[in-house]
């Protein structure tokens, strides 16, 4: 057994620099998790977070700790308070909240065919990504949205709103916060647009029974973890879309030229 001597500091030994620890601030480590949490996706852009008081029981803290660590949050552009409305989750991709976007798809609906391109492109991906990643729970998820619109269809009601979780949710699946935070700004800015080819075109044929079979064919790739058939389900829905959105521009443009020659 070799015996270790302590050998004492010498002039050649250099020397050893030790800083203070200090305790991690209650409010820092509060905002840690809530960052965490919105990073993983598991809050999307406009979604509210607890109220404080719900917070101050679920980290067993005071409401003043929380309510700095909140302030931190806002701070860096995160969160979003306002009075009497709660803490809003903001997107990562655009701070401002004055939509310049749906603003140009308002005043010139031909733009909304320029979104819908750049939809084909990022959502064949989000789904693609999404048949590579997607759990277990991610899955239960889509499928349970695709049950809801079962249901409307059934009771002939509006699936705009369900269309659009499904699409966030496979956005959510490739576990990726920016594909989620930039698909959930493009639905905000054509909400109001896809809202009225709803309506006014899908709605009044058989549009809406064919829309959920593409939906159910996306779900089935992703569940299937076939990412090149989820690519291309995705895109041929997408294909589809655009067509239905250029007869909606089409429809409305005539109808406001009728309207200005009266």
């Amino acid at each position: 057994m070799v015996r270790q001597i302590y050998k004492p500091m010498t002039q050649d030994t250099p020397p050893m620099t030790f800083k203070p620890i200090k305790p991690k601030k209650i409010s820092s480590q509060i905002a840690q998790q809530i960052r965490e949490s919105i990073l993983r996706g598991e809050f999307s852009p406009g979604d509210k977070l607890p109220p404080e008081r719900k917070l101050t029981q679920m980290f067993g803290v005071s409401r003043p700790s929380v309510r700095e660590a909140l302030n931190m949050l806002a701070s860096s552009g995160l969160v979003m308070s306002y009075q009497g409305g709660g803490t809003v989750v903001q997107s990562l991709i655009d701070a401002d909240q004055d939509n310049a976007l749906s603003e140009l798809i308002r005043t010139q609906r031909e733009r909304a065919l320029e979104v819908i391109e750049v939809r084909k492109g990022i959502e064949a991906l989000t789904a693609y990504y999404a048949a590579e990643r997607a759990t277990p729970e991610d899955i239960d998820r889509m499928e349970e949205i695709l049950c809801r619109m079962d249901v409307q269809l059934k009771d002939k009601k509006p699936l705009e709103d369900l269309d659009a979780k499904l699409h966030l949710q496979i956005a959510r699946a490739t576990h990726n916060v920016i594909w989620l935070h930039l698909m959930q700004g493009i639905f905000d800015a054509m909400k109001d647009f896809q809202r009225g080819v709803w309506r006014n075109v899908y709605a009044l044929g058989d549009d809406t029974r064919l829309l959920f079979d593409h939906h159910r064919r996306i779900v089935a790739a992703i569940r299937d973890h076939n990412a090149n058939a989820a690519r291309t389900a995705m895109a041929e829905h997408l294909t589809f879309s655009e067509k239905r959105c250029a007869h909606y521009i089409t429809q409305e443009a005539t109808r406001d030229n009728g309207s200005n020659n009266r």
